[in-house]
């Protein structure tokens, strides 16, 4: 894994009285997350048919570029102040395979 990119997907299931301030924490760490070392691609979308559900597709040029991000500050303080608002997450790491 460490000679190959990196891709990531994250799915967010979060409270809906608690999802304009999911999607305001995270606006605010995609610009420190997109100059970090290693960053490739960093999107965030919204699924279109139930408005609770975020999705991430992360790029990451190694593992261990992903895993200095994952302990980032910003990303440790975005997770404390999140705990609470997120009902589901799951998290897949891909390999490309074409």
């Amino acid at each position: 894994m460490k000679d190959k990119i990196l891709s990531l997907v994250v799915i967010l299931k979060t409270k809906e009285e608690k999802r304009d301030f999911v999607l305001n924490e995270v606006m605010n760490v995609i610009p420190k997350t997109r100059n970090e070392k290693g960053c490739i691609d960093y999107e965030f979308h919204q699924d279109i048919t139930d408005k609770n559900i975020f999705i991430f597709y992360e790029n990451w040029a190694t593992y261990e570029d992903w895993q200095n991000h994952v302990n980032s500050e910003h990303m440790k303080v975005y997770s404390k102040s999140t705990e609470d608002a997120i009902l589901e997450k799951k998290l897949y790491q891909l390999n490309k395979l074409s």
